[in-house]
């Protein structure tokens, strides 16, 4: 009696894992190399451990965040700085962690459960070119505005030339702030506005002296970039976070922890090295995930 009623509780919880995995698991990520990468990997490593996901890319950031809200899509790789500023509209300044709790107790009200954050962050800074910048001694956004600084007052013919993109060039919170921030004085010509893109290129090729990257593109290592130090703390954190909604990770045992493995693979220097393989190297996002997985024998 005691084997059969053994058996039945195996047959019955074999049953509920079959039914708990039989309904695919809708993954949405958005339209850049990073997210790419992160779209591959966990697509590859859930179905490894056992779970069917079926992957959404190039969705909106807003789209995918109201898919999330109407249960539409299951889960997604979320940046804290976006859900603070985009979703919450809050521009205080707060440190990593405080970023971070603050977004998971926000979005717990939606229903969506913000898991362990990657040891990374993704967010605005300026750089310049390697060799430049350590001959002139510039590791930090003060050490770049004492130089603009020098420039202007001793030779005012050659002032320096930042490349940024429209967007931050004209955002409530961007180059007007920064600059009361690092009180760094600035000439309407010294301002050279562009295609996010091509300030990788132009700080490369000398056409700009500085320019505003994302700190983890692949470019920057790619083109032997030196990323300056924030170091009055401007700029957002932008932690990458895998974000599922609480009645999936309910019906899924184990997809909390499977998340949880990968966000704590990652940090800015894994990251950038996998952009590079991808935008430099031209491998595709699979089979940089796959490489990736293999050499942390997740696969």
């Amino acid at each position: 009696m005691r084997l059969f009623s053994s058996l039945a509780a195996l047959l019955t919880a074999a049953l509920v894992t079959s039914q708990v995995h039989a309904a695919p698991l809708i993954l949405a990520t958005k339209s850049f190399t990073e997210q790419h990468i992160l779209s591959a990997m966990t697509v590859q490593y859930l179905q490894k451990k056992g779970f069917e996901v079926t992957p959404q890319t190039n969705i909106a950031t807003v789209i995918s965040r109201n898919a999330m809200i109407n249960k539409q899509i299951d889960m997604t790789w979320e940046y804290t700085g976006t859900s603070l500023i985009i979703f919450n509209h809050i521009n205080k300044r707060m440190s990593p962690q405080e970023s971070y709790e603050t977004v998971k107790r926000l979005d717990a009200k939606h229903g969506l459960v913000w898991l362990k954050p990657a040891d990374m962050n993704n967010t605005y800074a300026f750089a310049m070119q390697r060799k430049r910048a350590e001959a002139e001694h510039i590791s930090t956004m003060s050490e770049m505005v004492a130089k603009i600084e020098q420039v202007r007052k001793t030779d005012p013919d050659n002032n320096w030339l930042l490349g940024l993109d429209l967007e931050f060039a004209g955002r409530s919170d961007g180059m007007k702030p920064l600059q009361e921030a690092y009180q760094m004085e600035l000439d309407r010509p010294q301002i050279r506005q562009m295609d996010p893109g091509l300030v990788y290129n132009a700080v490369r090729d000398g056409f700009v002296d500085a320019g505003l990257i994302y700190t983890t593109d692949g470019r920057v290592k790619g083109f032997d970039l030196k990323v300056l130090e924030d170091d009055k703390g401007f700029f957002p954190s932008y932690a990458v976070t895998p974000v599922v909604r609480k009645d999936t990770l309910e019906a899924n045992p184990g997809l909390e922890e499977a998340l949880n493995t990968l966000s704590s693979q990652l940090n800015n220097d894994v990251i950038t090295e996998l952009n590079k393989k991808v935008d430099i190297d031209h491998q595709s996002p699979q089979q940089v995930a796959r490489d990736f997985l293999r050499s942390k024998k997740l696969l």
